[in-house]
């Protein structure tokens, strides 16, 4: 597969928005499902991306079907029969077949193979972020086959150039192949040394979907719900983790607040002016109960530094009452535990909201010459901010614009291009 969105990209009519739906919200099952069964990450993608071809055709011709997933899941299925009848290169090629063809047979699937369903996409990411695999690639594999990102989109949470990108996705899964890499869940002892890996799978697919990194949509609704499900089976799979409580309180607390981050027109809205009433209070009741859970471990990492930050966000008031303090704070010690260009920059604006515009911008200075932040626009749309607080409103005009022509998401680059017309009309 080479990428593509999926079907229906740019077209109308209800058949192709019936099979863009499906895409999203049932290729991730269907495809690590069919992993299991086929051993060949390319030959499942392909037996997917075919059916997803064939139901927008189909479904044009004879309408959408009730259960558009279970004519989805059928119909790769039967794919994949094909492929592999074709394909002689895969070893056991015939058990394979024998298992789909025993399963195509049956009118209803055994409780057994529903309950082997619901676990394949967890099945999925343990395969994908194999110790055979560096991080990058266990990561890059992961939200390209389980998250459905494109290669773009994957190049840009890692800040990497595309084709870069996409050589590391092939070679992945090409290494997969070579090492004879099982698809399961691994053993208990090998669970901790694995889920470092499966919680930067879950955090980056979350990231995507809450900050679309291009497209015409803030939020990726699909992408945070998959996240939030995957970290619900984490958290599941090993209870006593706090890092995995950590990060479902992340992503919980931030989800939380969705609904009010565009306003009605589908414009931006900053967080300081956000209508608090919008905001789901039983998603932070549930953020907060796993923040809790999380820090009575006594294990203290990035992610609960990070859900205690987003915590502090919604308990203030309104947007004056924000603990900036604090937050800034906690960023320090974020940066100390887990250090990044990217904790900088978040560090340098606490700052700047806690003690001053210049005492942010002086944390900020040395990131504008960081070559793996060159093109990272919310680092200048930072560096707008403070310096419009600082009051240098031509150095704020140029920051704007770096930003703006850094944009790939229409909702962000359209409030950085009312705020630069704000900027330049006041």
């Amino acid at each position: 597969m080479s990428g593509r969105n999926g079907p229906g990209s740019g077209m109308a009519g209800p058949a192709a928005m019936a099979a863009a739906r499906a895409f999203r919200e049932e290729r991730a099952a269907v495809l690590a499902t069919l992993i299991r069964y086929v051993g060949d990450f390319q030959l499942a993608e392909d037996a997917v991306q075919d059916a997803f071809e064939a139901a927008l055709a189909a479904w044009r011709r004879d309408g959408v079907p009730e259960n558009s997933g279970a004519w989805i899941t059928v119909t790769a299925r039967r794919r994949a029969i094909d492929l592999l009848r074709r394909d002689r290169s895969v070893s056991d090629r015939a058990e394979r077949l024998a298992a789909l063809l025993r399963l195509d047979q049956q009118e209803h699937p055994s409780m057994t193979e529903a309950s082997a369903i619901a676990d394949d996409r967890l099945r999925l990411i343990f395969t994908c972020c194999h110790p055979a695999l560096d991080m990058p690639a266990r990561v890059a594999l992961t939200l390209r086959t389980l998250g459905g990102l494109t290669t773009g989109e994957i190049a840009r949470a890692f800040l990497v150039a595309e084709p870069t990108m996409g050589k590391r996705i092939v070679r992945a899964k090409r290494k997969i192949a070579d090492a004879h890499i099982p698809y399961r869940v691994p053993a208990g002892e090998e669970l901790p040394d694995r889920l470092l890996g499966v919680l930067r799978v879950v955090y980056l697919i979350f990231n995507e979907g809450y900050s679309a990194s291009d497209g015409d949509r803030l939020v990726r609704g699909e992408l945070c719900d998959e996240a939030i499900r995957l970290g619900r089976l984490v958290c599941e799979l090993m209870p006593d983790d706090a890092e995995a409580w950590g990060l479902l309180a992340l992503m919980l607390l931030h989800d939380a607040r969705s609904a009010a981050r565009v306003d009605g027109h589908g414009s931006y809205v900053a967080l300081q002016e956000q209508d608090r009433s919008l905001w789901d209070r039983d998603r932070i009741r549930e953020g907060l109960r796993a923040l809790e859970r999380a820090v009575r471990f006594g294990s203290p990492g990035q992610y609960q530094l990070q859900a205690a930050i987003t915590a502090l966000h919604l308990r203030a008031s309104d947007g004056d009452a924000t603990a900036w303090a604090q937050i800034a704070t906690l960023y320090g010690a974020l940066g100390k535990l887990s250090p990044s260009p990217v904790v900088e920059l978040n560090h340098a604006a606490a700052v700047g909201f806690a003690h001053g515009a210049h005492a942010g911008l002086e944390l900020l200075g040395p990131l504008l010459g960081d070559p793996a932040l060159e093109r990272y626009q919310p680092l200048y749309a930072t560096h707008a901010e403070l310096l419009r607080r600082a009051g240098d409103l031509a150095g704020a005009l140029r920051a704007y614009e770096r930003a703006i022509g850094l944009s790939a998401n229409a909702v962000e680059r359209a409030e950085l291009e009312r705020r630069l017309e704000t900027l330049a009309v006041g």
